[in-house]
């Protein structure tokens, strides 16, 4: 069987420019006068050290201005930059900027020229391998879709919301082409030896999406997970009651409060929990307290009613949260809008609900009462029906660390969203055993002690392939709603995904699963991951 090398590195490579030539001849030189000789090593000398000199007087040229150092400091630079002045040019070694306007353009000052690649590839081929190098790109999704965004809000002063999807899409897409395609022409006419016969860009996936649909379908999942804005958020500790302007609320809202108020137990008790987001408790999902601590040992098991709309809580027993001694002992647990008590939920296998719309609102999961309704004026509205219904305990000051959105100065609310995961367990077993099982070892690594290197899968994670942008490869999963769901948000419900390659054998899938029902159908608005169409990259 031919040995296979295929190449994709990007290399960075050096080139140190000669060393003056200043000797003669070896047979030449024994006959030379002694005077003549010693004129011509001291004339070499005094031009090796005008071109020190000149070295430095660059490099103290391009310094920036106002710059203070100590005197050591500049010395030792000094010394730095002479010695390196003897045999390099320090401009010829700076890897360039791109700039803005020529994004996607190879550059050619670039210390990554293809020809470093080529050289290798072809190295290897006359040395007997089956050396392939593949023309092939990725649509940067991230990268490319930032640039476009900037670009039309420099130009049009228009963000992608304005334009819609389809409209940016097209924007991206022009902009890819004019400016991806420059680089596969560079090359081409450089000569380098790429098999053109395999050329591939990630987004020409048409002859793919049932491959797509297949590793969907099989290999990923579609879960709740923690998901907190990335924005830059400033933390600010509140250590009293304060009140803080918040952006679309005309009063200043009140933090650092920790409220307690009851839920009423089978059988005419009640427990006490107290929060700093009483709105919350519109998603609780059950009740945690310490399992030693005695006050609430009669609860183990027991359920709680919910005030507002009669859904039983269990009282569970959890000693990695609950500190018996902060508060009442007992903690609501909203999975849903805490990572706490995601961890909780986990664990002991309890509901998400999620009550907030991604406005900020109140949605039908908090009832009818309150949906609609902004966060912090429903959490007025939940503190007056606790007080109408008895169930308030009272309030007090609690030194809490809120999160405030840097560009907007809006509170910044964890909660839930659903996304896609490939499970990466079963992978990474069957990687890690190729490297260290002893009797069945397909892979060996050189030196032996750097196999401890891969110990890190032993602990990896699921591969979350879900991506909040537009350009990209769209999921190929539409989500169902039925006329008679209660909850209507997209994701409510885990079994209303319908993989497919396409609307209409979405809408015929569904069909199959909710026969006789009325339903509407919305295609997951999430593109996948730029690794994770590379399984069709063949």
């Amino acid at each position: 069987m031919a040995l296979r090398f295929v190449l994709f590195l990007s290399l960075c490579c050096t080139f140190w420019p000669d060393e003056e030539y200043t000797g003669g001849d070896r047979d030449k030189a024994g006959d030379e006068d002694p005077e003549k000789k010693r004129k011509k090593e001291e004339k070499a000398a005094k031009a090796k050290e005008l071109k020190k000199l000149k070295a430095v007087q660059k490099a103290e040229a391009t310094k920036p201005q106002g710059t203070k150092t100590s005197s050591n400091a500049s010395k030792k630079s000094e010394r730095k930059v002479k010695w390196d002045a003897e045999k390099e040019n320090a401009e010829d070694f700076i890897d360039p900027e791109t700039p803005f306007e020529s994004f996607f353009v190879a550059d050619s000052s670039s210390s990554k020229p293809a020809f470093v690649i080529d050289t290798m590839i072809r190295w290897r081929r006359m040395s007997g391998y089956n050396a392939l190098w593949v023309p092939g790109m990725d649509h940067a999704g991230i990268a490319t879709q930032v640039v476009v965004e900037k670009k039309l809000m420099l130009e049009k002063k228009v963000t992608r919301h304005d334009i819609g999807r389809e409209n940016l899409v097209s924007e991206v897409r022009n902009w890819k082409n004019e400016y991806g395609g420059t680089i596969l022409k560079q090359q081409r006419r450089m000569g380098t030896s790429l098999d053109w016969s395999r050329e591939r860009v990630l987004l020409w996936m048409r002859k793919r999406q049932g491959l797509l649909q297949r590793l969907l379908s099989g290999f990923t999942r579609r879960v709740l997970s923690i998901a907190i804005s990335d924005i830059e958020v400033d933390y600010e500790d509140v250590k009293i009651r304060t009140l803080s302007k918040v952006p679309g609320y005309e009063k200043p809202v009140e933090f650092g409060v920790l409220t307690s108020f009851a839920y009423p137990i089978e059988g005419g008790e009640e427990i006490v929990v107290a929060t700093t987001r009483v709105e919350t408790m519109l998603g609780e999902t059950a009740i945690a307290v310490h399992p030693d601590d005695e006050r609430y040992a009669h609860f183990h098991g027991k359920f709680t009613i919910h005030p507002y709309n009669g859904r039983k809580i269990p009282i569970i027993c959890d000693a990695m949260l609950v500190d018996k001694n902060f508060g009442t002992g007992a903690v609501k647990i909203t999975p849903a809008h805490d990572p706490n008590d995601f961890e909780v939920a986990k664990r002991h296998n309890l509901e998400f609900i999620n009550i907030f719309t991604d406005e900020g609102k109140i949605n039908s999961n908090g009832g009818p009462e309150f949906a609609g309704m902004p966060r912090f004026k429903a959490r007025e509205a939940v503190l007056a029906t606790l007080k109408e219904k008895g169930l308030y305990k009272g309030a007090k000051d609690n030194v809490m660390r809120l999160g405030f959105c840097s560009r907007t100065n809006d509170v910044v609310e964890p909660l839930i969203k659903p996304r896609w995961y490939v499970s990466c367990c079963g992978i990474a077993k069957e990687v890690l055993d190729a490297v260290m099982d002893d009797e069945n070892r397909k892979i060996e690594i050189i030196l032996r002690q750097y196999t401890a290197d891969w110990k890190w899968l032993e602990n990896i994670r699921d591969w979350c392939i879900s991506k909040q942008l537009w350009w990209g490869h769209r999921v190929p999963a539409w989500y169902v709603t039925l006329e008679d769901d209660k909850m209507k948000e997209l994701g409510a419900y885990i079994d209303h995904w319908v993989v497919a390659r396409n609307e209409e054998e979405a809408q015929m899938e569904a069909s199959r699963m909710f026969p006789g029902k009325n339903f509407q159908m919305s295609q997951d608005p999430d593109v996948l991951d730029t690794w994770f169409p590379l399984v069709s990259f063949h």
